[in-house]
């Protein structure tokens, strides 16, 4: 595992959920690859929620699955609960949500690295970035003097660079919990010319289970499930419940007792913190006319006593925080094993990236992650895994890899931040794709698998059992198009009916769950997904419509004012990338289309 070799294919910076995607994903293409952590035990690891998955978030994993990743394998070894969400609506928007346990996840992830082969793990801080003449990335240097040379390096620093703790009026630097934060990387980015910003997460006290009162909480149980985000079946065992309890008035008093003591509310950090997942404090301060917020009570891990509070981030002081645990109800005795805090760490405007996440201006520099100012272990993982295919190809001189945003979630991503960027951590949901009936979970492989397949990053056997998977499901398609008339089979779909399943007597037997949910959905919502075809054959045409980087946006007489500032502030590169804007509506659409033509026109 530990060799010295010093000259890499491509070298990837951190070990969380970006850097291991990023990393096995290169070293299962064949590229010699290095993978940068601080320390071997702390890989794979959930310094927030231990959970991965949920409406949105759970598309990414799927897709990630869909590439031969590495997360889907590590939620099926270690998961301790599992629970389908949204199912009252339609398929395009169920999300699998697991909890995790973080101590089995980690390693298991550690054990499935040292047995990759390509890969050497090395134990070290990253200090500088190298480059040659041209500007072009050459390798790293570490912190202990040792340099690394390699043509392409992935950066996923979470939340290490600059990392500064918040608890109470108290801040340390760190860049997790205890660890050291990265601080050479930092000046060296900025030498290279990047514009860097300033942004903020935070986690609540942990509890420890024997201190609670579960009796006086909503239990939550596991849902059975026949698969998990694998493309191979797995019937689910459930380990540890989760509970629900509430936050109460007099919680809110003692928070708002205390709001002078956190340096959220005294607007004393400059990081901007994840709209979509508040402070305790936050949540109180903003929303005054709710009496009660929900708690989610969550295992952390079945070899641990701590449990996770998740809707209590906080960055109050510790006494703060026995006070207004205590008095929720089921907490009366809690005692907090670890206090909540507030993590300020710098990153990396996105708009600097191109598609395949490499550094416009640095080739050979891909970064993944925090660092691009996303929040969660699932987009991180699907920035990694993208990083990581694409460093690789880099090294080997082929042609990039890109997930378009009408191919997939990880597309939508991609597509977001480097097109529009952030002034907030970016949180993934199923409302950013416009596509969303043919972007499910149930054809996430059909979506993606075969392109996986072409450069080397799923096995024999798996590519070969897709390919007989698909095969069934366009043989039962065909089959019950025959068989039935449309208005017969929309009505059999339309829901879980005995008709239903008398169309499925002939075919089914010969179907995994998730093939049958795969025609359920094509069958049920074929109007409109075939709709949804027809736009994106649409908008694949205004992809190859290159805007002139000159093109003055300003001046489009027939465009609101705002809409001319979000272009011109944006600047996209495709019309493609201008329908993703807001305020960009058909018209607005058709007037730039012609503004361009015109621009084009006069400059040849």
């Amino acid at each position: 595992m530990n060799k010295t070799e010093t000259i890499f294919d491509v070298i990837v910076v951190g070990a969380g959920h970006a850097g291991v995607e990023a990393a096995y994903a290169a070293a299962r293409r064949g590229s010699k690859t290095a993978l940068i952590t601080l320390t071997t035990e702390k890989i794979s690891y959930m310094p927030c929620n231990p959970a991965i998955g949920g409406i949105g978030k759970g598309h990414i994993v799927f897709e990630i699955a869909a590439l031969g990743g590495l997360m889907p394998e590590l939620c099926t070894k270690s998961y301790l609960q599992v629970r389908m969400l949204n199912t009252a609506k339609g398929p395009a928007v169920h999300g699998l949500r697991l909890q995790i346990d973080k101590n089995a996840y980690s390693l298991e992830s550690q054990r499935r690295l040292k047995e990759t082969d390509n890969l050497t793990i090395i134990e070290a801080m990253a200090e500088e970035l190298l480059v040659d003449e041209h500007n072009h990335i050459s390798g790293i240097r570490l912190a202990n003097g040792r340099e690394l040379k390699s043509p392409t390096v992935v950066l996923t620093t979470g939340t290490f660079l600059n990392g500064l703790v918040h608890i109470g009026l108290e801040n340390y630097p760190s860049g997790r919990e205890d660890e050291k934060p990265v601080i050479g990387l930092t000046q060296s980015l900025r030498n290279l010319g990047l514009i860097l910003g300033r942004l903020k997460t935070g986690t609540p006290p942990r509890l420890l289970r024997q201190s609670l009162d579960f009796s006086k909480m909503q239990k939550q149980e596991s849902e059975p499930l026949d698969s998990l985000f694998e493309f191979y079946p797995h019937t689910t065992t459930p380990k540890l419940d989760c509970y629900i309890t509430h936050t109460n008035e007099r919680v809110h008093e003692i928070i708002l007792e205390n709001a002078h003591l956190s340096r959220i509310l005294r607007k004393e950090i400059s990081g901007v913190g994840p709209r979509y997942c508040p402070s305790i404090e936050d949540k109180i301060t903003r929303f005054p006319q709710k009496t009660s917020h929900q708690i989610f009570v969550e295992p952390e891990s079945a070899s641990s006593d701590w449990m996770y509070p998740n809707g209590l981030s906080t960055s109050l002081p510790l006494e703060a925080q026995k006070a207004y645990i205590q008095a929720i109800s089921g907490f009366e005795n809690a005692v907090i094993t670890r206090p909540g805090y507030a993590i300020e760490y710098d990153f990396v405007l996105p708009n600097q990236l191109k598609p395949t996440l490499e550094v416009k201006i640095v080739p050979g520099l891909f970064l993944a992650g925090q660092i691009n100012g996303t929040t969660g272990y699932e987009e991180a993982a699907g920035q990694g895994i993208i990083a990581g295919i694409n460093a690789s190809l880099a090294a080997d001189h082929k042609a990039p890899f890109i997930i378009d945003r009408t191919e997939g979630y990880i597309g939508v991503m991609i597509n977001d931040l480097t097109t529009l960027s952030v002034d907030e951590p970016y949180r993934m949901f199923t409302s950013r794709a416009e596509h969303r009936l043919t972007l499910r979970q149930d054809n996430a492989f059909l979506r993606l698998t075969e392109r996986a397949n072409k450069i080397g990053l799923i096995s024999h056997k798996m590519y070969k059992d897709f390919v007989t998977e698909r095969t069934s499901i366009e043989d039962a398609l065909t089959h019950l198009k025959k068989t039935y008339t449309h208005t017969d089979l929309i009505h059999a779909f339309s829901d879980s009916t005995k008709a239903q399943e008398t169309v499925f007597e002939k075919t089914r037997k010969k179907l995994s769950p998730r093939a049958c949910q795969n025609i359920q959905a094509s069958i049920k919502y074929a109007p409109y997904i075939e709709r949804e075809y027809m736009e994106v054959a649409k908008l694949k045409k205004y992809q190859v419509m290159h805007i002139p980087e000159d093109f003055d946006y300003l001046n489009c007489d027939g465009l609101s004012i705002e809409l001319r500032q979000k272009l011109h502030r944006f600047k996209p590169a495709t019309l493609a990338d201008a329908t993703i804007i807001s305020g960009m509506t058909p018209a607005g659409l058709s007037l730039l289309l012609l503004k361009i033509k015109l621009f084009k026109k006069k400059e040849a």
